[in-house]
């Protein structure tokens, strides 16, 4: 297999609780599987097959914890001292609520892998000042609904999580996503711009204000990705959008999600059941028959 690293080290995927699960919606994360394979598509938002975490989405999620509470203190306090020591406290909170993702990391290797997670938070100090300014929001949960254009079309719903939104005292909107691998070549930008342009669209129908800047903020290496996006091109991205739900729902109905074979195969858990590797195919759960409806393939794309 290659030693090539994985293209990103997000966070496991936030799935909500059975009480909080609504209507099937598009992710910025599922919107880009059915575009990579729709068969992953499938088994990640319909069958959801268990997937198990990397150690890398694993630190992933302890650094978005100690980013998230480091602005929950004062601004004067939030020096690198603070964010180191709320690294180990979210990863003494992960092992607490989650003793599964524990496991992921063996005893004689959790000195690396804090050593690690120190290394990203001190990389995030070069990039931003965070004592000189508070965001608006932190982990926001969006939530926008792209209503239909005509009868064809059915419109969307769109949900994500955006690590943080700051509104400028003059209005300008920027939102930040934080990303612990590295910054992306040509192969994987365009996946990065998908993101930054998903969340801008969500921004301005929600508030009717195009974000000034979107950022992706790698702290990998230290590099960072701006976009600025304005009206006529979010307008445009509502379309891709509606038209790649609509292939979802079209899939959905009939049950047919090809796999799409690529060099992002080799990170997939699912080889087994890929009949491009050799798998079987698992028989078709079906869509959900009605929204709300409580099942397994409740929050698709969530």
């Amino acid at each position: 297999m290659s030693t090539e690293s994985r293209p990103d080290a997000d966070p496991p995927v936030r799935v909500d609780p059975p009480s909080a699960r609504r209507t099937p919606a598009l992710s910025p994360s599922r919107a880009g599987d059915y575009k990579q394979c729709p068969l992953l598509y499938r088994y990640r938002a319909i069958d959801r097959l268990p997937e198990v975490p990397t150690q890398a989405q694993v630190k992933g999620t302890v650094v978005h914890a100690a980013l998230e509470n480091l602005f929950d203190m004062p601004a004067g306090l939030r020096v690198p001292e603070s964010a180191e020591f709320l690294v180990d406290g979210a990863w003494g909170a992960l092992c607490e609520e989650s003793p599964e993702l524990r496991e992921l990391v063996p005893d004689d290797q959790v000195d690396k892998f804090l050593s690690d997670a120190h290394k990203l938070i001190s990389t995030y100090y070069t990039l931003e000042n965070p004592t000189a300014f508070t965001p608006e929001s932190c982990e926001l949960r969006v939530e926008v609904d792209l209503v239909a254009d005509d009868e064809s079309d059915n419109g969307v719903l769109l949900r994500g999580f955006v690590d943080r939104i700051d509104v400028a005292p003059d209005g300008r909107v920027r939102v930040v996503d934080y990303k612990t691998g590295r910054s992306p070549g040509e192969s994987f930008e365009s996946r990065a711009l998908f993101q930054m342009k998903f969340y801008a669209l969500a921004i301005y129908r929600l508030r009717g204000v195009v974000p000034a800047r979107l950022q992706l903020l790698y702290l990998a290496d230290g590099q960072s990705l701006i976009y600025t996006p304005d009206k006529a091109e979010l307008d445009r991205f509502a379309k891709t959008l509606k038209a790649i739900w609509k292939a979802i729902q079209k899939a959905g109905a009939t049950g047919e999600f090809p796999p799409k074979k690529s060099r992002m195969c080799q990170w997939c858990d699912h080889k087994a059941h890929c009949p491009e590797f050799g798998g079987t195919l698992l028989p078709y759960p079906g869509w959900p028959s009605a929204p709300g409806e409580t099942s397994h393939a409740e929050a698709v794309a969530e």
